[in-house]
């Protein structure tokens, strides 16, 4: 599982289209689609309830389920970024202050 899948899972279950979710994630509709469907084998579970009529995209039970763990995995990802990037900025600033790097 990668977390790109994750984003494109969560994208699709926000647009609730294929095409919509593809032009968010800047990829082309065929590639997010064969993410998706590396995810479902993987999980080896149905994510979506896809139409025929091309019409909206909606979550199955086990997506709604999947959903709620991608959405706080991408967040802690996010989070994770957040802290290493403030980390980096703190030593900068000891490093500016003291004039060498801060060994915490």
């Amino acid at each position: 599982m990668e977390l790109q899948q994750l984003r494109y899972f969560v994208a699709l279950a926000r647009t609730g289209n294929f095409t919509r979710a593809a032009e968010v994630c800047h990829v082309t509709q065929p590639s997010l689609s064969q993410q998706i469907k590396k995810l479902e084998d993987e999980l080896d579970e149905a994510l979506l309830v896809r139409r025929m009529d091309k019409s909206r995209t909606t979550l199955t039970e086990a997506g709604e389920v999947f959903l709620t763990h991608a959405l706080r995995v991408l967040t802690e990802v996010d989070a994770a970024h957040r802290a290493m990037a403030r980390r980096k900025l703190g030593e900068r600033a000891d490093s500016n202050e003291n004039g060498q790097m801060n060994d915490d």
